[in-house]
């Protein structure tokens, strides 16, 4: 499922705008996860959490700043407090800086887009 996700996710950067709410990247990654389910929608976080520590290990940027929650601005909490795990800064203030999410989601579209990156990396 970590696969599909993050194929998903890859795909998602190179050919969309935007991000992609969490109902939506179940669907259409085909997941079957339920998300009125607490333990299922933890499950994807954690998943989510799982792909973008892997990229950062390897130099790639987070593919998870492009899921947000469904009727909210950008990410949760959660989402910060992953990135101050990988040493990017205090949560809090990564959660107030409006352009920390957008240069975290720019940069993905760029890695992503560049040709040579997506044969090598996908």
């Amino acid at each position: 499922m970590i696969g599909r996700i993050r194929t998903y996710l890859i795909r998602y950067s190179r050919l969309q705008s935007g991000t992609v709410s969490y109902l939506t990247l179940v669907q259409e990654a085909e997941l079957g996860l339920n998300l009125e389910i607490s333990h299922e929608k933890s499950r994807l976080n954690e998943m989510l959490a799982e792909i973008s520590l892997s990229e950062h290990e390897a130099g790639r940027p987070l593919l998870s700043c492009l899921v947000k929650v469904q009727g909210s601005k950008g990410q949760g909490d959660n989402f910060y407090k992953m990135c101050e795990k990988l040493g990017l800064g205090e949560w809090r203030s990564l959660k107030q800086n409006e352009d920390f999410l957008k240069e975290l989601i720019r940069n993905c579209r760029a890695f992503w887009r560049d040709e040579a990156n997506y044969e090598q990396f996908a």
